[in-house]
């Protein structure tokens, strides 16, 4: 453990940028300033759906978010403050989710909030903290919250959005599976800006929407659309929902048989949804996720991340929104070391030209939107030769990262 006082420039900037994932990684993670307390503790304020459809992967993020605070403050904390996570269910719903941020901001006083796990909520928590001029890292997929018309100086999206994510699904799962394509979407901002980003990309592969058959947000039951699906024969089923109703959905499709002709495809495939629907409803299913554990042989970071994740819990694996939810939190902490403040516009500025590695390899903000770019994982469901009960995805491909993969700039509204 460093003292702040011998913590050499070149030290904290390894620490910061994490530029060699194993070395940075496995020394302490933050830089350490122990001195005379300055105050109460940092707070940072965690809204979450802790109920509905999307509970497990927001379990998951706590997780994470909660090891990413024991490890600041077993380090030491920041001027002898320590940090507490604020957790809050804002149940899935935009109204809640806006409540629950300002209570956070206006009772409970938080220095930051990181959450969200809904392309809906999360832009109502950013129009709360936008208005507030608090940093809000998102940790849930969303294509507006990097428009211009939609964001601040104080907003960030450490997750992957819709653009990037069925982008890289898409170049990888149309030229080899066919380009005849059906989508089932959850009829929300999630869905259609998931459709929007296969068809972008599909245009360019030559592929073809032959139908987007849209349901309610947490649906259980497909049976409807199914016997439309198969009469339509498409090579590719894209799934694009979300938690519960991916498990349902696929669990549905593979009963009725729509493997046999046509393969399906998910934009983002969960660890928990995979774990929930069990090895043969999801064998053979292709998607996209930002992270699988499974990566710790081939990505340093990945391996310190994921020891660090099953000592703190018997053994546990992280899933994709964990990890998330760790990475949100750590890269706000880290930018309040630098900057040597919790004042949210000094920050930002640190946060905003960030280099990072805690988990999956080189990440950092795009200037223009504060968008992180960031590698998408392509990863195949499998249903045989697994060594353990976590090890249900094959790596297909690595999509590095790449700021062309993005919208660019302009198009979002940002002025050149």
């Amino acid at each position: 453990m460093n003292d702040s006082r011998s913590l050499t420039d070149f030290s904290r900037r390894r620490l910061l940028q994490a530029g060699a994932a194993g070395a940075a990684l496995a020394a302490s993670p933050f830089a350490i300033n122990i001195v005379r307390a300055q105050g109460g503790p940092i707070r940072i304020g965690f809204p979450t759906p802790l109920t509905g459809a999307f509970s497990a992967e927001a379990q998951d993020q706590v997780r994470a978010a909660e090891l990413a605070v024991k490890e600041f403050n077993d380090a030491g904390g920041f001027q002898g403050r320590k940090v507490e996570l604020l957790v809050r269910d804002d149940k899935l719903n935009p109204g809640e989710a806006a409540t629950r941020t300002l209570e956070l901001i206006e009772k409970d006083k938080v220095d930051f909030i990181v959450g969200s796990l809904s392309a809906a909520t999360q832009l109502s928590i950013n129009a709360v903290t936008r208005e507030r001029k608090v940093i809000f890292n998102s940790i849930s997929q969303s294509d507006a919250i990097n428009e211009a018309k939609d964001w601040s100086p104080y907003t960030f999206h450490e997750a992957l959005n819709p653009h990037m994510t069925a982008g890289a699904v898409a170049r990888y799962a149309f030229p080899k599976f066919g380009k005849r394509i059906v989508y089932l979407t959850a009829d929300y901002a999630y869905g259609h800006e998931m459709v929007r980003g296969f068809e972008r990309a599909g245009k360019e592969l030559g592929a073809t929407t032959l139908a987007d058959i849209r349901h309610p947000l947490g649906a259980a039951d497909y049976s409807a659309f199914l016997p439309r699906i198969q009469a339509l024969k498409p090579d590719v089923l894209v799934l694009c929902n979300f938690g519960r109703d991916l498990v349902n959905s696929v669990k549905q499709a593979t009963d009725f048989g729509l493997k046999s002709t046509t393969r399906i495809v998910a934009p983002v495939l969960l660890f928990t949804s995979r774990l929930a629907g069990g090895a043969d409803a999801f064998d053979g299913v292709v998607g996209g996720t930002s992270y699988y554990w499974g990566m710790e042989d081939t990505v340093p970071a990945a391996k310190v991340f994921n020891d660090k994740f099953r000592k703190a819990y018997g053994g546990a694996v992280p899933s994709d929104y964990g990890a998330l939810g760790y990475a949100g939190v750590r890269s706000v902490l880290a930018a309040m070391v630098e900057a040597k403040t919790t004042e949210s516009s000094k920050v930002a500025e640190v946060l905003g030209r960030l280099k990072y590695n805690w988990y999956k390899g080189d990440q950092s903000y795009r200037k223009c939107d504060h968008q992180s770019v960031q590698s998408v994982i392509i990863v195949e469901s499998k249903s045989k030769g697994m060594k353990d009960k976590n090890d249900v995805f094959s790596v297909l491909s690595i999509e590095q990262p790449n700021e062309a993969n993005l919208r660019s700039c302009t198009e979002l509204g940002f002025k050149a």
